[in-house]
């Protein structure tokens, strides 16, 4: 079976029984306590995999090239990329930097850089392909992490310009956003107070401040693409023009703050921090008060996806301010700006634990299960990011994105492009993988997350909290495609068809059946215990069943026979449509053949009436004839007619004249031409001029005689017609 199978489909399959994790799952406790931030322990470099070992303090890279072929050495073949100097600090978080040369290994007590090794030799390997290589590692910010003992780091990223050297952008608990350069890993280069310092000073116990226990700090941040920065914002009249990332900041409490960030010009207001960004339409609880995670889909306009701990996500969409938001501001607040706006485009909830149906009233159980999401970026589908939490993987997609294009694009004027975005189906939600599928059982968190976009095959990767190892083949788009119809199958050599142009109409059958079929759930993939003795209770188990077969009754079965109906229904109008049609088929067939007798009793007619036309015609031309023949007085054409025969009589006289002389000079000629054939030489000599000049003469004299002998010939044809 394998030997059938495609390169992605090999490797996919072999990954789980790789050597390292193998070895990881033998070495992890049955039990774990419950991490305070959400790992992400996996990241992937040109087709190599590598993990974090938290106790070996090393990366494992495992080359997925080298799997699922014929030899087997690659399931037990795998570099360590061991630290000099390893972190102090538990690490949580692994993130490659945009230049792909470092990675930063996050904790919630500091952050180190660990810098790549090189990469040569046949399979690309790091140093040529040895088994253990060290690293250098960079520490960020030791000293003051050190001498801080309160402080946590809540958010980290790399800066994304790819051209610059690389900075670490650190988003710690005392609400303060710092720059770290490689070059200068101890001293920020940029700081960015969110709070101000009076309010920081009065902290309560355990370091913590007034503004953190009224969820008034920030907790993520996000950057943007590379945008111009608005001529307002700058506070400056100049012409130039400023690129910067926007920097997105989310606040517990739901707040969005925005900077906009640029490591190579600081001019103007630069850097100023704006916000609250206000948020459409409004809320009386501000779209939550537990907001733990925010990500901007890389897409102009940026469209900001707010996440927060009961599983709610958010789509906004940034557009500019207006002038009427601007003076309502102004009138209480003297320091704010045409800042842009979060437009609120639809609310989403995940479903973070299985709701299980209890007893017989089937209803789902309201579950106060919630913990922090983290966001991914897909890097296949620019339209579509994923949701990593405890209790499992979410993917979400947004179908909607091209229409609101279409719309921002289209003229202020232009209503068709709104309601086409009006009527646009909301995100495409799929549960992917559920850590959490009883109330009984503890969530087990994911460990290690990864899209893997190269050649190798779109794929997703997931490391569960045993190193057991997930993958799914991912497509290019939001939610696949449904299988075409028998009106939509492409043939070329068939003509373009009305039934074909129909199904291609914007209210087609098509996509009718399309959308009575979209399921808006779907069964996750459950993961077992780690626990083989625990067995879960059968009520739970049950209800589990209840829920799997319900989901499947309802998105699946129920729809199917939904759309069966449909089918039906339309198959039974058809066949009405095809016997009326049959029956016009069957008139129009007759009517055509009485058309063609007719046709043809016209064509006889129209011979006959055409025959008799040209009787009366020739008998009115002899009648006429004889008419003229029997006027007394001749015609004027007549007397024209006359002239000309008796001008011709003249002419041929003339003519007969000079072909007369013609003769006699002619036998005029041979007889001199008979009595010079004696054998006398004449005694006359001739020069060359002279014989020149008698050959001229004698041309044109007959060319002379050629055309009246051509003029005579034409009048005898004249006269004798």
């Amino acid at each position: 079976m394998a030997g059938e199978w495609g390169p992605a489909e090999q490797w996919r399959a072999a990954l789980p029984q790789h050597a390292v994790l193998s070895r990881l799952r033998e070495r992890a406790p049955a039990t774990a306590a419950r991490p305070p931030l959400i790992r992400n322990l996996l990241f992937g470099l040109d087709g190599d995999l590598l993990l974090w070992d938290g106790e070996g303090s090393a990366l494992h890279a495992i080359g997925l090239r080298r799997l699922g072929g014929p030899d087997s050495a690659g399931l037990s073949r795998y570099q360590t990329l061991i630290c000099i100097n390893p972190p102090l600090f538990e690490v949580y978080q692994t993130l490659l930097s945009p230049t792909q040369h470092h990675v930063a290994l996050i904790g919630t007590k500091g952050l180190m850089v660990l810098e790549l090794p090189k990469r040569w030799g046949k399979n690309s390997e790091f140093e040529g392909g040895k088994s253990t290589v060290n690293c250098s590692t960079i520490p960020i910010a030791e000293r003051f992490f050190t001498s801080s003992t309160s402080l946590t780091l809540k958010h980290a990223a790399w800066y994304p310009c790819e051209t610059l050297e690389p900075h670490v952008v650190l988003l710690t608990s005392d609400n303060t956003i710092r720059f770290y350069s490689l070059k200068v890993p101890h001293t920020p280069i940029k700081v960015i107070t969110l709070s101000d310092t009076e309010e920081e000073t009065l902290t309560i116990k355990k370091g913590r401040a007034y503004t953190a226990s009224l969820g008034e700090t920030a907790v993520a941040f996000d950057f943007g693409p590379l945008v111009p920065v608005p001529k307002n914002i700058l506070g400056q009249r100049g012409s130039e023009e400023v690129l910067a990332y926007p920097l997105y900041i989310l606040y517990e409490n739901g707040e969005t703050f925005l900077t906009y960030i640029s490591l190579l010009q600081s001019t103007g207001n630069l850097g100023k921090l704006l916000g609250p960004l206000p948020m459409h339409p409004a809320a009386e609880d501000n779209y939550g008060y537990d907001a733990c995670a925010v990500l901007c889909l890389p897409c102009i306009p940026n469209i900001l996806v707010i996440a927060t701990e009961s599983g709610m996500l958010y789509h906004c969409v940034v557009l500019d301010g207006e002038e009427d938001e601007e003076q309502s501001e102004r009138s209480w607040d003297p320091r704010s700006d045409l800042i842009p706006s979060l437009y609120v485009f639809e609310c989403v909830e995940l479903e973070l634990a299985l709701k299980l149906a209890s007893g017989d009233e089937e209803e789902p159980l309201e579950s106060d299960f919630s913990c922090p999401i983290k966001l991914h970026r897909d890097p296949k589908c620019p339209s579509r990011y994923h949701c990593t939490h405890e209790a499992g993987v979410h993917s979400v997609g947004l179908t909607w994105i091209n229409k609101l294009h279409k719309f921002l694009g289209s003229d202020e004027e232009d209503k068709d492009s709104l309601q086409e975005l009006g009527a646009e189906q909301k995100c495409f939600v799929e549960h992917i993988l559920c850590t959490k599928p009883l109330p009984c059982r503890q969530p087990a968190p994911i460990r290690g997350f990864w899209i893997v976009s190269d050649i190798l095959g779109p794929t997703m990767i997931c490391i569960t909290n045993t190193y057991e190892c997930i993958t799914r083949p991912l497509l290019s788009t939001v939610h696949p495609a449904s299988p075409p119809l028998l009106c939509t199958r492409e043939d070329k050599d068939v003509a373009v068809s009305p039934l074909r142009i129909l199904a291609e109409s914007q209210h087609s059958f098509e996509k009718h059946i399309r959308s009575i079929l979209q399921r808006s759930s779907a069964n996750p993939l459950l993961l077992k215990s780690a626990d083989k003795d625990a067995a879960p209770p059968p009520e739970e188990c049950l209800q589990l069943l209840s829920r799997a077969t319900q989901v499947f009754r309802e998105e699946y079965i129920l729809k199917q026979d939904l759309a069966k109906e449909e089918i039906q229904q339309r198959v039974k109008l058809l066949w009405g449509q095809k016997k009326k049609q049959l029956e016009d088929l069957n008139y129009c067939r007759e009517e055509r053949k009485s058309l063609r007798e007719m046709a043809e009793r016209l064509a006889d007619k129209y011979e006959e009436a055409k025959e008799k036309q040209e009787d009366i015609m020739n008998r009115m031309k002899k009648v006429l004839r004889s008419f003229h023949s029997q006027l007394p007085v001749l015609s004027d054409s007549e007397k024209d007619m006359k002239k000309e025969l008796q001008t011709i009589h003249d002419q041929l006289q003339h003519l007969s004249n000079a072909i007369r002389q013609v003769k006699m000079k002619k036998e005029y000629q041979q007889k001199k031409m008979e009595k010079g054939t004696s054998p006398r030489k004449p005694s006359i000599t001739l020069s060359a001029y002279q014989s020149k000049c008698i050959q001229t003469v004698l041309k044109e004299e007959g060319e002379h005689i050629r055309e009246m002998v051509k003029q005579i010939n034409d009048i005898r044809s004249h006269v004798n017609f």
